[in-house]
């Protein structure tokens, strides 16, 4: 059995993204419970210049899979690499940040290596007396927190977005190996074609601090406008209901909830949401929750920190004026 917990990079344009580096801060906390080390793996043609970043963040070793057929993810082709890679290396685990990249092909990984895989854990820890990977996770909906462990190796975990603190840039500096592993473009099959770049003052809803939601009770698309203003004002991600995004007022990317996005923010801002299960699962995890809705008896009410009973389209302009006010002193 090998002695290191690995990381996977999720990179995009030669750079990391920020989940990885939350999953680093997660893989650290484990391999000083372990007594393990930490090493990154990163995968792509020209991928190789982030093994000093990885090193800065605590990878004190660097597996980069110098493979053209892995410049563009591909369930197929990643999921070829890393099984070939954790069958020659035998690491202890396998930590990803919960990412729609990861989502796809995490399954996979786990399937080929024969092992298991603890999805959207907000705690990770070492079980020396069984020699597994121990974790927290919510499970039923998040209605109740499970501890569980995996009883193979490696085990594969991946992290809720916000549930661990990114990695500090204290680390020394990692090595670098050059793997010799090639991927034929056969088995680059689920290859993604092309990104569309959202706009550069966009925030990613998953990476937000503050998360501004609309659901049925914004009446129609225009109308999301008021929840835009105080989005600007925020440096806020906008959120909906699977209910706004079924009736076509907002793109899938934005539904929070049991088929959307799992977010955790600061700060949670509902205007015109029920609160339906679904939804409570996306975000319930959140650190203060305000719900304002006509319907004072609406569930998402009842789990709010604040909860603010009347017209959105007279209140959400209100609050935009008032955090301008504070925020501008």
């Amino acid at each position: 059995m090998g002695s290191e917990i690995w990381v996977v990079a999720e990179h995009r344009g030669g750079q990391l993204r920020r989940p990885t580096l939350e999953a680093l801060g997660a893989a650290r906390q484990l391999a000083t419970a372990a007594g393990a080390a930490v090493a990154a793996v990163v995968l792509g043609k020209n991928a190789g210049g982030l093994a000093a970043e990885l090193g800065t963040h605590g990878a004190a070793r660097v597996l980069w899979v110098d493979e053209e057929n892995l410049d563009v993810y591909s369930s197929g082709g990643y999921t070829h690499a890393l099984t070939e890679l954790a069958r020659a290396h035998k690491p202890l685990a396998i930590v990803f940040a919960a990412s729609s990249q990861a989502r796809d092909f995490a399954p996979r990984l786990a399937a080929r290596l024969d092992t298991g895989l603890l999805p959207d854990c907000i705690e990770l820890g070492w079980d020396a007396a069984s020699g597994r990977v121990s974790a927290k996770r919510f499970i039923n909906s998040g209605k109740a927190l499970a501890t569980v462990q995996v009883k193979t190796s490696p085990a594969l975990v991946t992290t809720r977005p916000k549930a661990f603190a990114p990695a500090g840039a204290d680390g020394a500096g990692a090595e670098t190996v050059k793997c010799d592993l090639k991927v034929d473009a056969a088995q680059c099959y689920g290859k993604v074609k092309e990104y569309e770049q959202p706009a550069a003052t966009k925030v990613e809803l998953t990476e937000a601090d503050v998360v501004v939601s609309g659901g049925r009770g914004m009446k129609g698309p225009a109308e999301f406008a008021v929840l835009e203003e105080l989005a600007q004002v925020l440096g806020a991600a906008i959120g909906a209901s699977r209910a706004a995004v079924d009736a076509g007022w907002r793109e899938h990317a934005a539904q929070v909830g049991q088929t959307g996005k799992v977010v955790t923010p600061k700060l949670y801002i509902a205007c015109g949401i029920s609160g339906a299960i679904q939804h409570l699962v996306g975000m319930t995890n959140s650190k203060i929750i305000v719900a304002i809705n006509k319907d004072a008896d609406a569930p998402l009410m009842k789990l709010a920190d604040y909860a603010v009973v009347g017209d959105l389209f007279q209140l959400v302009p209100a609050l935009t004026q008032e955090f301008k006010r504070v925020l501008e002193k």
